[in-house]
């Protein structure tokens, strides 16, 4: 359910409570009101016909939040994000498919040779999955080497 459509829900028991240790509001959804909508299925997920619950940030919070997800639905916003988000996917392959989170050594230089040896892996594994690499020209050091070998 959608935040435009609480606001014509027929006065769902909203309370404060905690969440995570955080303030949050709780509001608790009839069961009748769930039966009746057509879209049960895709909000809830339930079948048994429960009412949906439903946790909020405060109010000044969870607008924030809304509109932040709005802005990042645009084109424009990942246009602008695409680059960042390619790096992050990086990391996040480094740190948890090849054990980047925790260096094996001591030392800045050691570190710094672990992470760029890592990081020269993870190329290699990625260039070795892709499906059209064969179809590729090559780059202009891949077509010297030919050159060189031949």
């Amino acid at each position: 359910m959608t935040l435009e459509a609480l606001a014509y829900t027929p006065n769902p028991p909203w309370k404060p409570t905690l969440g995570d240790g955080h303030a949050r509001l709780s509001a608790l959804f009839p069961r009748k009101g769930c039966r009746e909508c057509d879209d049960r299925l895709q909000c809830t997920g339930n079948v048994e016909g429960k009412g949906r619950h439903i946790s909020l940030l405060p109010q000044a919070q969870q607008e924030i939040q809304t509109r932040a997800q709005n802005e990042q639905a645009t084109d424009e916003w990942r246009r602008r994000f695409a680059p960042p988000a390619g790096c992050e996917a990086t990391v996040s392959e480094t740190v948890h498919a090849h054990g980047l989170r925790n260096c094996r050594y001591r030392g800045t230089t050691k570190t710094h040779v672990q992470h760029v040896l890592t990081a020269a892996g993870t190329n290699v594994i990625r260039l070795s999955q892709r499906p059209d690499r064969q179809h590729q020209p090559g780059t202009p050091f891949h077509r010297l080497c030919k050159r060189l070998a031949s």
